[in-house]
C-alpha cells in the first residue's frame, strides 16, 4: 500500500517535523507496513497500543501512521518536552506530556479529548521500554485500556520489530547502516466489548491489559517467527523482589 495523502492541517511544528524526519527514515530503513486496514480514516477517533523494544522505536510507529494517514499524538514522558528546541516541536506538533510528579489524570483527560475529536493517539501498555530478556512484551500498565473504556474508541494491537537493530533497549549506539527492516502490523480493533460499560475497577483493567498484550504478543509472533516465552515478565513484581533482596543485603 503507497502512502496516503494527509488532507487534514497539521500545523507547522508538524509539518516541520515531517520535512526533518521522514526523508532519513525513507533513506535509512527499510519498511515492512501491515494492517494499515485496521487503522481506519482521519475523523474516526482511535488508540494505538504498540510494544516498546527502543528509544528509537517511536520514530518508527510515527512514520507508520503517518505514511497511513494517521498522524499520531503519543503520550509521552514530561522529560522529552523540556528537551531544548526538540522540546518545543515535539509540544506544537500536539504530543501529550506525562509527567509522572503530577495527576496522571490529567494525561488521561488530554488523550481522551484528542480520541473524541477523531484522532490517533498512541500509548505503550508497558509503559517503558521491556526488560524482557527475549525483547517480548512484558506486563503492562492501564492507561490504553482505560482510554478506550472512557472514549469508547477502537483500541489497536500494534507490533513492532527492527527497530531493537538499530538501537538496543535500553542503549545509545544507533546502528543506522546497513539500512534495517522496519517490520510494523497493526492487528483488529481488540475485543472489549464486554468490558464496556462496566466500572473501571481493577479486575476490569488488568482483564483488558492482558488481552491487550497478548494481542500484541500474537502479532509479534507472526512478525519474528517465534514463540513468546509461556508467562510474561512482571517488570514490577521481579523490581519490587530486586528492591527487596538490596534492602536484606544492606
Amino acid at each position: 500500500m503507497g502512502r496516503r495523502t494527509l488532507t487534514m492541517p497539521l500545523g507547522i511544528p508538524y509539518r516541520t517535523a515531517e520535512a526533518l524526519l521522514w526523508p532519513p527514515m525513507m533513506s535509512l530503513t527499510r519498511r515492512q507496513w501491515r494492517g494499515q486496514e485496521n487503522l481506519g480514516s482521519h475523523g474516526e477517533g482511535i488508540v494505538v497500543a504498540p510494544n516498546h523494544i527502543s528509544w528509537f522505536d517511536p520514530l518508527v510507529i510515527a512514520h507508520f501512521l503517518h505514511d497511513n494517514g494517521r498522524p499520531p499524538r503519543f503520550m509521552a514522558k514530561q522529560a522529552v518536552f523540556e528537551v531544548p528546541i526538540l522540546g518545543g516541536l515535539i509540544d506544537g506538533a500536539g504530543q501529550i506530556p506525562v509527567a509522572r510528579d503530577r495527576d496522571p489524570h490529567l494525561a488521561l483527560a488530554a488523550a481522551a479529548a484528542a480520541v473524541r475529536s477523531g484522532e490517533c493517539v498512541v500509548v505503550y501498555p508497558e509503559g517503558t521500554i521491556t526488560r524482557d530478556p527475549g525483547v517480548w512484551p512484558m506486563s503492562g500498565r492501564t492507561g490504553a485500556i482505560r482510554l478506550a473504556l472512557e472514549t469508547g474508541a477502537p483500541l489497536i494491537p500494534v507490533a513492532q520489530w527492527g527497530a531493537n537493530r538499530v538501537m538496543a533497549p535500553y542503549a545509545r549506539e544507533l546502528r543506522l547502516l546497513p539500512p534495517k527492516l522496519m517490520q510494523v502490523t497493526a492487528g483488529p480493533s481488540l475485543d472489549i466489548g464486554d468490558l464496556r460499560g462496566q466500572p473501571l475497577t481493577r479486575d476490569v483493567l488488568a482483564e483488558g491489559t492482558d488481552r491487550l498484550l497478548d494481542a500484541i504478543t500474537e502479532l509479534l509472533e507472526e512478525i519474528r517467527g517465534e514463540r513468546a516465552p509461556a508467562h510474561r515478565l512482571d517488570w514490577s513484581a521481579q523490581r519490587k523482589r530486586l528492591a527487596e533482596g538490596t534492602e536484606e543485603e544492606s
